[in-house]
């Protein structure tokens, strides 16, 4: 089993949902991410924090025995904070308020233990910045995020670090507009170009999909009856993925891609039941390996290979006159 670095942010969130709202939620996409990836392997989280992250918010962190110590505390700062809003189209956030605080002068450093972690993910952040962080890593495999704005205000750095990462991982509609290609196959393939060797694509409440330049996987998502907050799901889907593919640590298996995929479709389903990480903080292993039961049995099939396909004659293509 190896470990997982996460570089990101850590936030305060203020989310409005149909179905309730939370005034100071833990948030961050280091934050969802390292609770995740935690089930499944050792994970440390580089971030920063202001002087108004509570011992209640750095909690969660220690339940998991996530390694915070590259978690740097600014004296007299605020931590970054986000307010947003969903209506009954959940897979849509209306940002309210964006307060970057002490996330706007955020230059990682890797220490030198962070520097030798051998699985990386690059959470949602200037896509300069994750280049620089992977230029500091001697990680064997690493995954980034990215968003709407990036692709929008900085293309061609954004295309910089997609070249030099092994697995990119982002929503359907983020794929589409990257490469302004309506098509998802297409639009894949375009991107698979820039220089990753996988393609990973969130698809929400349809599941999710993954693109190299050799294979295709898909998988719908878990259903749930009841999607309280979706805040966070991309981040816990990547946690999952990455927490598994360090735990499994054969990167020459892609079965273990698929697995991979898998687990993070679970952990991004615990994760919209309740706010923050609530839902997280209260499962376990058998929560996890029950949904992973019910993803195998229902996307199992068995062949049937007496069916016998009915032909037929020959369409004539002759004008008639």
């Amino acid at each position: 089993m190896s470990s997982v670095l996460a570089v990101g942010s850590v936030a305060i969130d203020s989310v409005k949902t149909p179905f309730g709202f939370r005034e100071r939620s833990l948030g961050g996409s280091a934050t969802h991410f390292s609770v995740a990836a935690s089930f499944f392997t050792d994970v440390s989280v580089v971030a920063v924090i202001g002087d108004d992250f509570t011992a209640e918010d750095e909690s969660v962190f220690r339940e998991r025995e996530i390694d915070t110590s590259d978690l740097k505390r600014v004296p007299g700062g605020k931590t970054f904070f986000w307010a947003g809003e969903y209506g009954f189209d959940l897979n849509t956030a209306h940002t309210l308020d964006t307060q970057l605080n002490v996330f706007a002068d955020f230059k990682p450093i890797l220490s030198e233990s962070a520097r030798e972690a051998p699985y990386l993910f690059l959470g949602n952040i200037q896509p300069a910045l994750q280049r620089e962080v992977r230029e500091q890593s001697n990680a064997r495999f690493v995954a980034m995020d990215t968003m709407n704005y990036w692709i929008e205000t900085a293309p061609e750095e954004l295309i910089k670090t997609i070249g030099v990462v092994d697995a990119l991982i982002i929503n359907d509609a983020e794929a589409r507009q990257l490469v302004d290609e309506p098509n998802l196959i297409k639009a894949a393939k375009q991107i698979l170009e820039f220089g990753p060797k996988m393609l990973i694509i969130k698809r929400g409440e349809y599941g999710a999909a993954c693109f190299t330049k050799e294979s295709f996987f898909a998988t719908p998502a878990y259903p749930l009856e009841s999607v309280f907050d979706p805040t966070g799901a991309g981040d816990s889907f990547a946690g999952g993925f990455m927490g598994y593919m360090a735990q499994a640590n054969n990167l020459d298996d892609t079965m273990n891609v698929r697995r991979g995929i898998i687990y993070g479709s679970i952990m991004a389903s615990f994760i919209v039941e309740e706010f923050s990480c609530d839902r997280l903080r209260r499962i376990n292993r058998s929560d996890i390996n029950n949904r992973l039961s019910d993803f195998k049995d229902f996307t199992h099939f068995d062949l049937d290979e007496s069916v016998t396909v009915k032909t037929f004659g020959a369409i004539s293509t002759t004008s008639q006159g």
